[in-house]
């Protein structure tokens, strides 16, 4: 019965609205004043919230927006989450939505208000019934369990609840949960907690998800017995981005080039950034674009920029480095797709270098250049030619080449670079003639290094002339030709004319004389007339001479005209002397050695001339007819023409040198005989037929003179031994009669005595010294002692020395002094070197007696000192002291 009457009221209200519809106009507007929504609590980017609906009457003309950036409405009326945010779970989020109406300048407005709710996690378990008995039973139910989305860098109060887990087989709170992993009980740890009795998770503090972008937990039941009750199950909860982060670019200034007159289109450079923020989102997404320009020439926007890749590409023409060599740009990056308003931007610097291209050609700086140049120079400048280029200095499109295309058909002039002020110096590579030229037009062009671009012709001011002009000088005579040739016969006589040589001056349009003079002839066989350049000798010219280099004699002379200042020049003159028959034929070799025994096998000679070939062999070889015993002993016969064979007719001869004469013709023109004396040495051979004897070394060359200043020399040196060895002798006589007088270090006289020596250091008086004393004998006999001093006593016996008379003879001094020294020396009763010395006991058995004696004396006169003068003269000085004068 009420659902009949429910239905009919519905039916009544539908046929009333349809009825008012029909009477009343449309309104545009929303269909609700206020719009409810529940949502999780923790939105996502792009979800669906709710659907408004919009009343648009003008059918299109209505805008519809949202006043939040978290929210985005679009024109169907769904509401999307802009981004991902958390909902207060108390108050929720309140917001308006707008409609605009453009045309008549309409708006509505709407409310919308968002409540979250906590979502539940149960354990996922279901009831069946089992077959066979009826009973019902718990399955583990097969489906995966949401990730929990948490927003990063949530600024609520802490610890914020997240999800709630429970157990269905929960009954009274007997359950106790837990959840593990990183995170919970696991680095970092304490990020998430749970009670354990209601099983409500909580996060602890604000997440980061550039460091850590999601957690995997796992979640468990257990009794309070501890034993498990449920499966444990996975959570993921993820970490949703938000947009925190700028974009930063890799470089804060970026550099490119472009060469200038490229064309729109071109890539100069890409600049990249990166967004710590995830990049699947529009959080990560990043937009470029172009600031700002400078400068703005030709135009303001010279460039774009892809605002996805990041790519700088030209787009308008006009790039010339001439006008502006550098561009500067200021690059943005903005996040979230570039949106102005919601987005995190960040700014770099791109510098772009407009590179020089040939798009100049050089130009002279004038037309038309001049210059002066001597006659006969080579390697001068004549002038400099300038350009001037608006290309990049010192690049290939402004080093300028220069080439001369007309008005030098010679090759006379060349046109080098310099590198530094890129000028053309016009230089004279081949020497220029006055009186064949006297001037020149060069037409030049100037090109650089690189060429110009395609379809750009050269300007005309890249073509100039250069007027030369030639300057006459004082050239010098010149021989010709130089060197000169003539043939002449040796042997001609003095004062023979030979042939002139002359000298012509170039310059024709000079009248100047010219002089001769010779400056080289070694020989000095010739002359020349200054006057007119006649030659005739002065000498016989040989041609054997060491001046005759293969049968040439050069003479060279000097032409000096009267010019001012005067020039000259030289020639050379080439005498070949034609061979006379003017030598005789000489044996070869000169000294030859034999066996005293004749050998079948003889010994062969030759002969030398010193004419050419046509004037010297073959020869004719003949003993002299004197003397007598040169036949009796020797034979020659004739081998070839230029050979013979010299052989002992005897078969033995005594040692010695022979000489034998050998008459040699030549068969020159008039042949020429000569007498030549063959030395031949006869010595003893060994059985290889060579000479061994002592007489080889006088045939070596070793005269009489030699010999004699060998002799010379030995003698010397042996008067030198002499003289060293009698005064080594002298000097050991002079040592031997000083050791017999006291040493001058021992003389009274100017010298310091010293008596306190007490052998050595005080490191050499460390041990006992009683053990280095001799023991006493017990039958010793013990000599009576003389007078001594009672504080000191000795330790020893009183040596015994041998006495002296009061005045011994002067011949025994040295006897006296040695016997003491070995009396001392063999003395057994010595002490060690290194014991107590007592210097001031005087023992006994002196025959002058007691030195008090001086004290007690008064003049000293009752002494008899007058002996000391027989000691010497090293004595004479205490007896003129002590003896014989009362004053």
């Amino acid at each position: 019965m009420d659902l009949n009457r429910s239905a009919m009221l519905t039916l009544l209200a539908v046929l009333q609205l349809v009825r008012g519809q029909e009477t009343l106009p449309c309104q545009s507007g929303f269909g609700e004043s206020v719009y409810t929504a529940v949502v999780m609590e923790t939105p996502v980017e792009g979800q669906p919230l709710l659907k408004v609906r919009f009343v648009d009457c003008d059918r299109g003309s209505v805008k519809l927006g949202v006043n939040e950036s978290d929210f985005r409405l679009d024109g169907d009326g769904t509401l999307y989450a802009a981004r991902t945010f958390r909902l207060d779970r108390k108050h929720g989020r309140s917001l308006t939505l707008w409609a605009r109406n453009m045309e008549r300048k309409q708006e509505w407005h709407t409310r919308v208000n968002l409540t979250s709710q906590m979502p539940e996690i149960v354990f996922p378990w279901r009831r069946v019934l089992v077959a066979g008995d009826g009973l019902l039973a718990r399955v583990k139910r097969d489906w995966v369990i949401p990730p929990i989305n948490v927003p990063e860098n949530s600024r609520g109060q802490f610890p914020e609840d997240l999800v709630t887990i429970r157990s269905d087989r929960d009954r009274n709170g007997r359950l106790r949960y837990s959840v593990t992993g990183p995170g919970a009980d696991h680095p970092p740890t304490g990020i998430f907690i749970i009670n354990p009795i209601n099983g409500q998770l909580s996060v602890t503090k604000p997440l980061d998800r550039e460091d850590i972008s999601n957690f995997h937990l796992r979640a468990h039941a257990v009794d309070i017995n501890g034993n498990q009750v449920e499966n444990p199950i996975d959570i993921v909860i993820n970490v949703i981005d938000q947009n925190d982060n700028r974009p930063e670019f890799a470089h804060q200034i970026w550099n490119g080039t472009v060469p200038e007159g490229t064309r729109p289109g071109t890539t100069v450079m890409t600049v990249t950034s990166q967004d710590k923020d995830d990049p699947n989102t529009p959080n990560g997404m990043l937009r470029y674009k172009i600031l700002s320009q400078q400068p703005h020439s030709p135009n303001a926007n010279m460039f774009t920029i892809n605002n996805k890749t990041g790519a700088i590409i030209t787009v308008a023409a006009g790039l010339d480095r001439e006008k502006v060599a550098q561009y500067t740009l200021i690059i943005q990056a903005t996040d979230m797709e570039g949106n102005p308003t919601y987005g995190l931007s960040n700014t770099a610097t791109a510098i772009i270098r407009i590179t020089d291209i040939n798009d100049n050609p050089p130009e002279f700086t004038t037309s038309s250049f001049h210059g002066d140049v001597k006659e006969n120079q080579e390697g001068v400048i004549v002038t400099n030619l300038t350009v001037s280029d608006k290309d990049q200095p010192n690049t290939p499109a402004w080093n300028a080449v220069y080439r001369i295309n007309g008005g030098d058909n010679s090759g006379r002039f060349a046109i080098i670079t310099d590198p530094l002020t890129n000028e053309g110096r016009l230089t004279v590579v081949k020497p220029i003639d006055y009186e064949t030229t006297h001037s020149f037009v060069l037409s030049v062009v100037a090109d650089n290094q690189s060429p110009l671009p395609r379809g750009m012709n050269p300007s005309r001011a890249s073509t100039a002339t250069v007027s030369i002009r030639v300057l006459d000088v004082n050239e010098g005579p010149q021989f010709e030709p130089n060197p000169k040739t003539i043939r002449i016969e040796e042997g001609i006589p003095a004062g023979t004319s030979i042939q002139p040589y002359y000298a012509h001056d170039p310059d024709r349009h000079m009248r100047q004389s010219i002089r001769y003079s010779k400056i080289f002839d070694p020989a000095n066989w010739v002359k020349i007339d200054p006057m007119t350049g006649h030659i005739s000798t002065i000498a016989i010219l040989d041609r054997e001479s060491p001046y005759v280099r293969n049968n040439y004699y050069n003479v060279t002379f000097l032409a000096t005209d009267n010019g001012n200042p005067p020039a000259s020049g030289s020639g050379t003159l080439q005498i070949l002397l034609l061979d006379i028959n003017d030598n005789a034929p000489r044996v070869s070799p000169a000294e030859v050695e034999m066996c005293e025994k004749a050998d079948p096998a003889g010994l062969n000679i030759s002969a030398e001339d010193g004419d050419l070939h046509t004037n010297a062999g073959p020869f004719r070889f003949e003993l002299a007819n004197r003397p007598s015993d040169v036949r009796r002993n020797w034979s020659l016969s004739q081998i070839s023409g230029d050979h013979a064979q010299l052989n002992m007719k005897l078969g033995y001869m005594e040692r010695g040198v022979y000489e034998v004469p050998i008459i040699i013709t030549d068969s020159g023109h008039l042949p020429m005989s000569n007498t030549s004396y063959l030395r031949v040495k006869v010595c003893v051979c060994d059985h290889h037929s060579n000479c061994v004897d002592m007489e080889r070394i006088m045939a070596a060359g070793i005269g009489t003179g030699a010999i004699i200043a060998i002799l010379i020399c030995i003698i010397i040196l042996l008067v030198l031994v002499l003289v060293f060895v009698m005064w080594l002798k002298r000097r050991d006589k002079e040592r031997q009669a000083k050791q017999l007088l006291i040493d001058p270090e021992d003389d009274v006289r100017d010298n310091i005595l010293k008596y306190d020596e007490e052998g050595g250091g005080e490191e050499d008086q460390d041990y006992d010294l009683s053990q280095l004393q001799q023991p006493e004998l017990e039958h010793e006999i013990i000599k009576p002692m003389g007078v001594r001093r009672l504080d000191e006593r000795p330790l020893h016996p009183e040596p015994q020395y041998p006495l002296r008379s009061a005045a011994p003879h002067p011949g025994d001094i040295g006897d006296f002094i040695s016997e003491g020294l070995r009396a001392a020396d063999t003395d057994p009763t010595a002490p060690p070197y290194d014991s107590l010395l007592v210097f001031d006991y005087e023992g006994s058995g002196s025959t002058a007696g007691s030195l008090s004696s001086l004290h007690s004396s008064v003049s000293g006169s009752d002494q008899d000192y007058d002996y000391l003068s027989d000691w010497g003269p090293r004595f004479r000085k205490l007896a003129d002291m002590y003896g014989g004068y009362d004053d």
